[in-house]
């Protein structure tokens, strides 16, 4: 069911995507997973915290800082750039791990979220806009994000012993109904997008060299951070970590850019890399079946 469920939600959003209610139905979807399921996710797996997930979201953010600037040296393109470094965890990187891992690697998928939206809030505006943003308004975007403000929620929840509760039935079962809305959302969301943008031989052909690149760089990072980074539970965990680089550009990206700079180029980045993610995602979901 775990592996059916976000197929069966992506096939799920194709379908509607033909309806004359798609353009709310991506709006209510998008506008649930954002501030209401990834948020919960959150706060459940900050507040039952699991050693570990300070280091997780340490090692996605430089992770993604340093894959922004060593595509900014070979493209010169910060656009290019940040497609290549801000990825997409939330609509399609929790189904797919969940699926992959099972949702017992949830507070692991959490800490690498978390890190990556605080490198994307920070990054992703002053990279698509023109006119440069002062340090203190990059700070007042990073603070009212979602995953940030859920952080805060955490912590205050952390320090009233919520995570000494005896019996929180009730508090798993609003932790379930958002992981499989969360799932349902982010694939569904994921259909109506795909079913009308249109790519050609030579963005696929593209998207695939960049890919390949960004495999070779997290195979790399990944190796570093098994050797000599010292992340407990690490051997659990470096499958998702390595699941991070298989994974397309964020889809908010290219709202970001029409709303600064009047373009959609990312449009075509974005479609494009999570077309040959999806097959990337595959083939490594069938590795690890048969390792």
């Amino acid at each position: 069911m775990a592996l059916l469920f976000p197929l069966l939600s992506f096939m799920c959003g194709l379908i509607l995507a033909s309806t004359t209610l798609s353009t709310q139905l991506k709006a209510l979807l998008s506008a649930l997973l954002a501030r209401v399921f990834i948020p919960i996710v959150i706060i459940y797996n900050m507040v039952f915290y699991r050693e570990g997930s300070l280091s997780l979201m340490l090692f996605s953010f430089f992770a993604a800082f340093l894959l922004f600037f060593t595509f900014l040296a070979i493209s010169k393109d910060r656009l290019a750039s940040l497609c290549f470094s801000y990825t997409n965890m939330a609509w399609l990187g929790f189904p797919i791990a969940v699926a992959l891992f099972g949702s017992e690697i949830s507070s692991a998928m959490i800490a690498l979220y978390i890190g990556v939206s605080i490198f994307g809030n920070t990054w992703a505006v002053t990279s698509v806009r023109s006119a440069a943003q002062s340090f203190k308004e990059i700070i007042k975007k990073v603070m009212q994000s979602p995953p940030v403000i859920a952080l805060f929620i955490a912590l205050i929840f952390r320090g009233l012993d919520f995570h000494h509760l005896h019996n929180h039935l009730w508090i798993d079962e609003i932790y379930n109904v958002a992981k499989w809305g969360m799932s349902f959302a982010g694939m569904c969301v994921l259909g109506l997008w795909l079913r009308h943008t249109r790519v050609n031989k030579r963005d696929l052909l593209q998207s695939l060299k960049v890919a390949g690149l960004k495999l070779v760089c997290g195979a790399i990072l990944c190796g570093l951070a098994y050797q000599f980074l010292a992340i407990p539970h690490i051997h659990e965990y470096i499958g998702v970590m390595f699941l991070l680089f298989c994974l397309p550009p964020a889809a908010n990206i290219v709202a970001l850019e029409t709303h600064y700079q009047g373009t959609g180029i990312s449009a075509k980045y974005i479609a494009s890399g999570t077309i040959v993610s999806c097959g990337i995602c595959s083939l490594y979901g069938l590795s690890l079946y048969f390792i």
